[in-house]
Formats: C-alpha cells, structure tokens, sequence
C-alpha cells in the first residue's frame, strides 16, 4: 500500500507531496482508496462533503467503530502526515481478519477532505462540514489562490458542491472514532515511547494581518516619503517570535502575499498569515493580542494602515477522557505502555470531538520534523501503530 500512494502528487523538484483537494493529485489517492476498499470486499461510498467510507457491516445498526485519517498534504509536505492513518486502518483491518476477530460493530476507514487547507486556506473542510463546525454558506466562499471556488472546484471533480452541509445521521452512526497518526514533534522520541495516546489538541488558529502602504518607485522614492508596508510586516514576524517565547507558546508567519510584488517596486500591500497555538486559551490570546498589538505599533510608525482578520479558530480539544482510558487499558494489556500527550496540530478528530468520542494514536517521528519531505517514521514503528490500532479496533469492536 505504502508503495502505491508513494509516486502520487509527489514533487519531483522537492520530493514532498502536492496533493492539494479537488486536484488531480488528490483523485489519484482517492481512487487509491476505493481500489483499498473494494478489494477487500467493504461497502464504499462517498458522502455529501466528499469524505470516503469503506464499511465492514452496516453502519446503520449504529454504534460503529471508525479509524482513518486524511490524504491530502500542505505544499511540499512529508509522506507520512494523514496517509499513515489510512494506511494503518486496512492494514490493521487486514491484521484483524488474519486473527479471526468477530465483529460485534459495524467499522468503518475514513478519508476525510481537504484536512489540511492548503488549497482554500481552512483545515479540515470536509470534517467541518460533516459536524456543522462550517456553514453550506462559508464553505461556497472559499477560494484558492487563482479565484477557484470551491463549489467550482468540486464540480469540476465530479462532486455536488450543491449536496454539501451538515451530517448528523451519519455521526450519530458513530460510537466512537479513532485517528492514527504520526507524531508532529519530538516527545515520543525523547521518551523512548514508540506509541502515545493524544490528551488533548492545544487552541489555536489563522489570522490575516494586511498591512497598507503606498506603491512607489524603489529607486526614486526618498526613504522620508516611503510608506512601505513591508517594514512593519518585518518587524511584526519578529515580534511573534517574541511574544510566543514570553508565553511558551508557538507562532508563525508562514505564508506572504505583496502586491504589486515588483522587485524595484516599494509594495502597497503586504498580507502575511499568523498561525498561533498554546496549552491554553489564556496564552493564546496573549500571544495573538501581544502580535496584534506590536503590528499596529510598527504600522502606525511607518505611516501604514493596518486591518487584522481572524480567518479561523479552534478553541482547545480534550479527547474523550473514558475512550481514552479505555485504550490505555486495552494497550496496556498486551504489555504497552503508552505515554498521554498534547500536540500543537490540528486533526479530523478534534473537529468530530464535539460530536462523537474521540481519541487519537500517535507514532513516533524521530526528526520531529512534519509538513516536510524530513518527516519520518520507521517501519518497525509503523508496524507497531498498526498491530496497536488492531488492537485498539478489537477491543472497541469485537466479542
């Protein structure tokens, strides 16, 4: 399987991945899991949102156990960060049928959309959609980078942008949703742990700081007459550096955009995009007002106007505290024992924790490098994810 998904929207420039939602990339690894699903004789469909299933029993008799993950990547990302929990549900599925497991629930392997946002700049869309966490009406308004929407860019791919919205027949189907996952940092590694069990996802979010200058000539145009946005955006990357140290947090500008972005041109727009997470909603704010705070300082020294737009949030997410436990002990009873940890990363499953317990596995990535070609995990620590998501699936499923 890892070999299939290997060459699909990868980079040979980079040799990170562009698998980007609604594109071609991302059709090549969705028919890469219906293939998965049909061949192993599963009931596979595709719902409202576009997020594909692949069921063993009815997942109308409720209560049904589901795992899986997501396909698509950020631009340039690892190989590991979302397939590895696909990966990992057929093969653990596989690994249970090779036990003879009795199913007494329905389960189910799930594909979820666009979790990433790389292309219209939201994480998790299709699992938003599914929870009612983003409305029919935010979703339609959503645009890449060429002006694509993404109603047009899923028709465009065959799908009814039309049928999209809110899913709770389906949720209430769900007795429970378990997302293998590999680390996105160094905690397991530094342990010596090959697996841990997630507590909780830290608070965190997307805003848009667009800093408005003036457009001018860089050669001509005195430094007392500038009004350069760029000088502000400069100094507001540092401060968020700074203001993340203060609180023992994390910020990052990852992603700019100037206009008219002209080497001998002084900008008149530079929108750069604040990513900020913490252990707690407190530090967080402190982190994003301290941010918000020094950017309009600097804008105001330099002359420049400044609006600043909080394009998405998610308040902090604690996993289901008596999943959880009950998967400590189901590990614990084959002599694993599993460290509880936090992750500053986003997940389908901190979105469906508001609808359906939740929990998560996390594997360990020695480099504690991810949305890069560096990510990594053995295959000795895979095969141990997957034999512990067999068991975790055996022990929430089977008589």
């Amino acid at each position: 399987m890892w070999g299939q998904l290997r060459p699909l929207g990868r980079s040979a420039a980079s040799g990170g991945y562009r698998r980007f939602a609604w594109t071609r990339a991302d059709s090549d690894c969705r028919d890469w899991f219906e293939e998965q699903a049909r061949g192993r004789r599963l009931a596979y469909e595709v719902d409202r949102n576009g997020n594909q299933w692949a069921w063993l029993g009815d997942p109308a008799h409720g209560d049904a156990v589901v795992t899986g993950s997501h396909l698509d990547s950020v631009p340039d990302g690892g190989a590991f960060d979302g397939p590895l929990g696909v990966v990992s549900a057929f093969a653990a599925l596989d690994e249970l049928r090779g036990r003879g497991a009795r199913f007494a629930k329905p389960v189910g392997i799930v594909n979820f959309g666009d979790e990433e946002g790389a292309r219209f700049g939201l994480a998790c869309v299709g699992s938003r959609l599914t929870a009612g966490a983003l409305t029919v009406e935010q979703a339609h308004r959503l645009t890449d980078g060429d002006g694509i929407t993404l109603p047009q860019a899923m028709e465009a791919a065959g799908h009814d942008p039309d049928a999209i919205g809110a899913d709770p027949e389906r949720l209430a189907r769900i007795g429970a949703f378990v997302e293998l996952h590999v680390e996105q940092g160094r905690a397991l590694d530094l342990s010596g742990a090959r697996l841990g069990i997630a507590s909780a996802i830290w608070p965190h979010g997307r805003w848009r700081f667009d800093f408005r200058g003036e457009a001018n000539h860089a050669g001509t145009t005195r430094i007392a007459d500038r009004r350069d946005p760029m000088l502000p955006y400069a100094e507001t990357v540092v401060a968020a550096r700074h203001e993340a140290e203060l609180a023992g947090a994390v910020a990052t500008f990852g992603k700019v955009a100037v206009e008219p972005n002209g080497v001998n041109a002084i900008p008149s727009l530079v929108r750069g995009w604040l990513d900020a997470r913490a252990a707690g909603q407190e530090a967080l704010d402190a982190v994003v007002n301290g941010v918000e705070g020094a950017a309009r300082a600097h804008a105001a020294a330099h002359g420049v106007d400044l609006d600043v737009e909080r394009e998405s949030f998610t308040p902090v997410v604690a996993f289901d505290h008596a999943l959880r436990d009950e998967l400590a002990r189901i590990l614990g009873g084959t002599g694993l024992e599993a460290p509880v940890l936090g992750t500053g990363a986003g997940h389908d499953a901190g979105i469906l924790s508001g609808r359906v317990p939740t929990a998560m596995l996390f594997v360990r990535n020695p480099t504690g490098v991810s949305h890069s070609p560096a990510e990594f995990a053995t295959e000795d620590d895979c095969v141990a994810g997957v034999l512990a998501l067999a068991d975790v699936l055996e022990g929430l499923a089977c008589t």
